[in-house]
């Protein structure tokens, strides 16, 4: 039973830091603050949660994986958050999107409560 532990164990790290170095290649590679953000929230939580429950199951004790699945759902509630704002805070002083960039909503948005509250 523990080879059959050790082997799920092993890949669930090779995942992790999979996704970790392609959060990594994100934030080396892509345009703009925006694609870059986009790279590091979702990619580098997959990873870290990944290695994470990967840390609770070898160490093959309840209190440890608990804590490391508190882990894990802190990272999947504050990640997104924290993406959103950090994009809304680079829009609203003036960092605009590359040209690749097809739609940007949030111009739109700020567009419509211009006009409501003139």
């Amino acid at each position: 039973m523990t080879a059959m532990i050790d082997i799920i164990v092993g890949l669930m790290i090779v995942a992790g830091a999979c996704f970790s170095c392609a959060a990594g290649l994100g934030l080396v590679r892509l345009n703009d603050v925006y694609m870059r953000m986009h790279a590091a929230s979702k990619a580098g939580t997959l990873g870290s949660g990944v290695l994470l429950l990967a840390l609770g199951f070898y160490a093959s004790d309840w209190s440890v994986l608990t804590r490391a699945l508190a882990g894990v759902v802190f990272f999947l509630l504050t990640a997104p958050v924290s993406a959103h704002l950090i994009a809304r805070a680079a829009h609203k002083v003036g960092y605009m999107p590359c040209s690749e960039t097809v739609v940007d909503k949030l111009a739109d948005a700020e567009k419509k409560s211009e006009n409501v509250t003139s």
